[in-house]
């Protein structure tokens, strides 16, 4: 059986990352907003959201999605997307996770939205994106992909919040309804 990590979150920060001290919630800054700081060096424990870039990527009026192969959503459908690592930018991570997931290297067209939502911990930057070379298919984390137009979105069967609002302002761009 596999535990589950306790997630990151203001009750289970406990110790400061720099010295090793006990952390106290304590007003911050001249907003005096609460948060985690060293009992010993000072040190802030900023809890931010995490940056995710997506890219929509389109051919022929169809989006390339893929069918989640690992968790969360396991099974559900996404667009190709993940975390942007340190030191990489935006755009760099929005190139390699789509080659990653779906095999494809895309050219980015532009910003679709910056979605985010107080019951997650990311925020995702999508971008519409042009394929210019490679042929779908699965990665280690994609169980299929699949070219779907507007009227075949699996709307039901969507990974998360950010998807549906993502996958809806496409189809609003074309003229249609979501």
């Amino acid at each position: 059986m596999i535990e589950e990590m306790p997630e990151l979150s203001r009750q289970t920060v406990r110790f400061c990352p720099l010295c090793g001290y006990p952390l106290l919630m304590q007003p911050v800054g001249p907003e005096g907003r609460h948060h985690p700081s060293c009992a010993g060096c000072g040190f802030v424990f900023y809890l931010n959201p995490q940056l995710v870039v997506g890219t929509l990527p389109r051919q022929d009026g169809r989006v390339l999605l893929l069918r989640r192969n690992i968790e969360p959503a396991k099974g559900l459908w996404v667009f190709p997307g993940g975390y942007v690592d340190l030191g990489e930018s935006v755009e760099e991570a929005a190139h390699r996770e789509t080659r990653e997931e779906v095999n494809v290297e895309i050219r980015l067209d532009g910003l679709l939205g910056v979605y985010s939502f107080s019951t997650s911990p990311s925020a995702i930057i999508v971008y519409l994106a042009s394929v210019l070379a490679g042929e779908p298919r699965s990665g280690p984390e994609a169980q299929e992909v699949r070219w779907v137009g507007p009227d075949e979105i699996p709307w039901r069967e969507l990974a998360f919040p950010s998807t549906g609002a993502a996958l809806a302002d496409w189809v609003k761009s074309l003229g249609r309804a979501g």
